[in-house]
């Protein structure tokens, strides 16, 4: 009579442990940035024989930037002027004004870019000449798809965010990053994500990078928008504007100049 109610005890046990340790494992785990941040290995330092910068467009390409105006950009917040300060042939990043987006949109693309980090820049890791080329925009924020532009000249970061990671995608191939106060170039092929009428992914995008000549990135195939906290993921957009990122960290700002794009079929 004593031992009836043991034995039952017994047998509700094992039954009521799975499930609690299933609710468990399916609870969500605290969003933190840092968990999507890989530190190594790093990628090796390889010093460029060139900057790779072209001193002219091709005759085919749209010119973004010739280092007169903005006129073929805009905020990306409101669609008004771009605010960021152009003289001497270069633009930089205004960070009060926020990113700018080009007028014109884009499917698959050829993009030429260089970029310059200030000789008196400050700061540390993600805080050191922080910006990002957004390859194709999908909100006013930090939606899209980001090439990481940052000082990675004996500046320590996480290797997925590093200067020519796609951000916290894919790691480099090589660091090939040039001293603060020096011009640096980016040449991009951009394969743009194709969606179906409903909305699903029937192709996903891909992007080789080349960083002062060095390739960095070989036709990598991106798992969706780069995000700074969670896992990546595709939402369906058409064509896009190309993004210029104005980070807040307070560190000088960056310039840019010679931005040209030929549009791929």
């Amino acid at each position: 009579m004593i031992r009836r109610p043991v034995i039952a005890l017994l047998v509700v046990l094992p039954a009521v442990a799975p499930i609690e340790a299933e609710a468990q494992q399916d609870a969500p785990s605290p969003a933190r940035p840092e968990a999507t941040e890989i530190w190594e290995p790093a990628p090796p330092v390889v010093r460029p024989s060139t900057a790779g910068i072209a001193a002219r467009p091709p005759s085919d390409a749209i010119v973004l930037f010739d280092g007169t105006n903005l006129d073929e950009w805009v905020n990306s917040r409101d669609g008004e002027p771009a605010g960021w300060t152009v003289g001497d042939g270069v633009v930089t990043v205004d960070k009060s004004a926020g990113n700018i987006e080009t007028r014109r949109r884009f499917g698959s693309f050829q993009l030429h870019l260089e970029w310059r980090v200030p000789l008196a820049i400050t700061g540390a890791g993600q805080s050191r000449g922080n910006s990002g080329l957004f390859l194709a925009s999908t909100g006013s924020g930090d939606g899209g798809y980001e090439l990481q532009i940052l000082d990675s000249y004996g500046n320590a970061t996480y290797v997925n965010g590093m200067a020519g990671s796609v951000y916290k995608q894919s790691i480099p191939l090589a660091n090939a990053s040039l001293p603060p106060g020096e011009w640096q170039s980016y040449d991009v092929i951009w394969t743009a994500p194709v969606f179906a009428a409903d909305g699903s992914l029937e192709s996903p995008a891909r992007v080789t990078a080349f960083f002062n000549g060095v390739l960095v990135q070989n036709d990598f195939e991106l798992r969706g928008e780069t995000v700074y906290i969670g896992a990546p993921r595709y939402r369906a957009h058409g064509d896009s504007p190309i993004k210029l990122q104005a980070h807040g960290d307070p560190s000088p700002p960056i310039s840019f100049r010679n931005v040209w794009v030929r549009p791929l079929p």
